[in-house]
């Protein structure tokens, strides 16, 4: 479960290198990483689950391990009974982390990166890369030292179609900072200003050439800021807010026609169905991962490992069609999973007592 809770987190480093960059302290950015800890564990647990019991059962069933505990006197059921019984503890846990803890974390992370804002503008100006977080500029710095940089191209863009109005390159300047105006003034020193011609701007004949000595650029970081107030999706309700949205629609969306009301009826019951659902899926992988272990016969771990994949790619599309169908009320799309969960079930009770 650590190794693939790892595995499943590192796509939270991207975004946590975009948020160090724009000045967040360390400790905003080890908040940012456990709150996306619930939410992994809701995918990592049914799949660590799975692939550890066929492991187990793939090296007890190749050490003679089972038949030797089948001599004397053991039946499978009871040497599965402790493995199940913890299945059991784990989906129980993924019911409480579905339904209310990772909504939770969700919720609270969206209000960080929202609210985070800019505790030090000038850590946006990095050096060795574009900058592109200010509105109307992309700015390269070739060096920083403090509040000091040299070596700065800076291109003033066209904010509706992004074509590049203006190229600045200066060898120096001084950054300084103007919080209640939310403005970063950047003092340039030994520049070049090239103005394309706006009717020809490929033409570079037309193109004006301005020196000067000094120049000041202001970068406005208020979009920067953040803001506090950040609304509820579907993803960030716990259990009790679904329920409570699905039995008063009428009273939740009194605006909405009879038709759209059922749309988001289906949506709020798929949502809360494919939690449950995936709740459930550490008893059903056990279920189906302890026969199947035993008939591998095999040491290694990459035909338990293939096999994880192929159960866990079946498992989880069947939750791809219910999202497919969420606009489709008539269909009843939150049904769908526990179709996959049924057979799943019968089919390795079937199998457990085959090998029994």
């Amino acid at each position: 479960m650590l190794l693939i809770t790892f595995a499943m987190i590192i796509g939270a480093i991207y975004q946590a290198i975009e948020v160090m960059a724009r000045g967040i302290a360390v400790g905003v950015v080890g908040r940012f990483f456990i709150y996306n800890i619930p939410y992994t564990l809701s995918c990592s647990i049914p799949i660590s689950a799975l692939f550890s019991s066929l492991l187990l059962f793939g090296r007890l069933s190749s050490d003679s391990e089972l038949n030797a505990m089948k001599s004397s006197g053991l039946s499978l059921w009871q040497i599965a009974a402790p493995i199940l019984l913890f299945a059991v503890g784990l989906s129980a846990f993924c019911v409480y982390n579905n339904g209310y803890v990772f909504p939770a974390t969700e919720y609270a992370n969206r209000k960080l990166i929202k609210g985070m804002g800019v505790e030090d503008p000038i850590k946006l100006l990095d050096e060795g890369r574009f900058i592109r977080e200010f509105p109307g500029y992309m700015i390269y710095v070739g060096k920083k030292r403090g509040n000091k940089v040299k070596d700065l191209v800076v291109y003033e863009v066209d904010k509706k179609d992004g074509s590049i109005t203006s190229s600045i390159r200066a060898g120096g300047g001084l950054i300084t900072v103007d919080k209640e105006k939310a403005e970063l003034r950047i003092d340039l020193e030994d520049v070049r200003i090239e103005v394309p011609d706006a009717g020809n701007p490929d033409d570079a004949t037309k193109t004006r050439y301005i020196n000067a000595k000094a120049f000041p650029i202001r970068l406005d970081f208020t979009e920067l800021l953040g803001d506090q107030k950040v609304t509820k999706k579907r993803r960030n309700m716990t259990l009790p807010e679904m329920l409570y949205r699905i039995r008063n629609m009428d009273e939740v969306y009194p605006r909405l026609s009879s038709k759209q009301r059922d749309i988001q009826y289906c949506r709020y019951m798929v949502d809360m169905h494919k939690r449950l659902y995936l709740a459930v899926a550490p008893i059903t992988f056990v279920l189906i991962a302890i026969p199947l272990g035993i008939r591998s016969h095999r040491k290694e771990s990459s035909i338990g490992m293939l096999m994880s994949l192929a159960i866990v790619f079946v498992y989880y599309l069947f939750i791809v069609i219910a999202d497919s169908l969420d606009t489709s009320p008539q269909l009843m799309p939150w049904l769908i999973p526990w179709v996959g969960i049924v057979c799943a079930q019968i089919a390795g009770l079937i199998m457990i007592r085959r090998a029994n």
